[in-house]
């Protein structure tokens, strides 16, 4: 660990995780303040786009405010000393209509991502990308669904497809610092690429578990300010950064300039309670995407049973993003059941 303390890098995920918390409705003049803003910040990376990333706008999964190439573009604009930065899982983008226009507008860094064991889905993109000469990382979502063993064979093949560096998402904010620990050792042991780690905040760890993957290795955290992101939200960037000065980890990263931000423009732009709800600890419980909570909210309401039933539910089916219409589903199957338990203490 000690040979990489000087150079923690921060990914700034905010106008990307963010989205989710305001329906991906980022409007030019919030991504043209923010990347003004942070610019001096001493961010390595801020991602720009829609929540699940490049192609991921739809009816289903949420439409943007804006097309992937204009926030991009607007992004591009105000960003001159920090890297631009985008995410796109494979399924929702594409080569053609996705990374090449990408590549062309100027996007210095990529995160390609995929489930956890689900790694060579990810091969094309990320050679091409190598291809170009662009700073690619892969990001292995869920991986709280996976041993390490099998986590360490699937971030082997992303080294060797020409990753800068692999990517940890704790997609459903389901990790303990123990499940950290011991999953980033093994990575930092055996992997010669950066490790990262991408925190979510259902049981309350995510600054934990990002400085434990920080002590067993990890030299690269995402977050966002204020914890801006899907769900319960995710790692507090100014709260991790004032811990790593508490503690004597070198990073550049200007903490008041952060908090400034985080209280000046995020925190006008989420409107709901910061505490952890009823359904984002369920969320954490239950191991499932965190980008799930408002659809599931919106099942429960239509059909008349309970969120944390839907949660649980899913966790039991290992539902992923990419998954949305099983929340309908487990949703009406729940309203079946209970219908049907009805009916049946009626004749008894």
């Amino acid at each position: 660990m000690g040979v990489y303390m000087k150079d923690i890098k921060i990914f700034d995920a905010t106008l990307r995780d963010g989205s989710h918390a305001i329906a991906h409705q980022y409007s030019r003049e919030q991504i043209e303040a923010y990347c003004r803003a942070m610019d001096t910040a001493g961010m390595d990376v801020i991602v720009v786009g829609h929540g699940n990333g490049l192609g991921a706008s739809s009816l289903q999964i949420g439409l943007s405010l804006l097309p992937d190439a204009e926030m991009i573009q607007l992004a591009r604009e105000h960003l001159h000393k920090t890297k631009l930065g985008v995410f796109m899982m494979p399924g929702y983008g594409t080569i053609r209509d996705d990374l090449v226009p990408a590549v062309e507008a100027g996007v210095d860094l990529f995160k390609i991502a995929c489930h956890c064991t689900e790694t060579n889905i990810t091969r094309q993109h990320i050679e091409f990308l190598a291809g170009k000469g662009k700073e690619v990382y892969g990001v292995m979502m869920m991986y709280h669904l996976a041993d390490k063993e099998t986590l360490l064979q699937q971030a082997l093949q992303l080294e060797s497809y020409g990753v800068q560096g692999v990517i940890l998402m704790d997609s459903a904010g389901a990790s303990t610092p123990e499940m950290v620990r011991d999953t980033v050792s093994l990575l930092s042991a055996k992997l010669r690429c950066r490790i990262g780690f991408h925190a979510h905040n259902n049981l309350g760890l995510a600054v934990a578990n990002s400085y434990t993957a920080i002590q067993n290795g990890a030299t690269i955290i995402d977050g966002t300010l204020r914890g801006f992101g899907a769900g319960a939200g995710n790692c507090q960037l100014e709260a991790l950064v004032a811990l790593l000065r508490k503690e004597g980890i070198p990073c550049h990263a200007d903490l008041y300039r952060m908090m400034d931000v985080s209280r000046d423009f995020v925190s006008v732009w989420w409107k709901h309670d910061k505490g952890l709800d009823d359904l984002n600890i369920v969320n954490g419980l239950a191991g499932v995407f965190s980008g799930f909570k408002r659809h599931v909210i919106n099942a429960a309401a239509t059909f008349g049973v309970d969120a944390r039933d839907i949660l649980m539910e899913l966790g039991r089916r290992k539902a992923v993003a990419g998954q949305e219409d099983m929340i309908v589903s487990v949703a009406q199957e729940l309203q079946d059941a209970r219908n049907k338990k009805g009916r049946e203490s009626v004749k008894g």
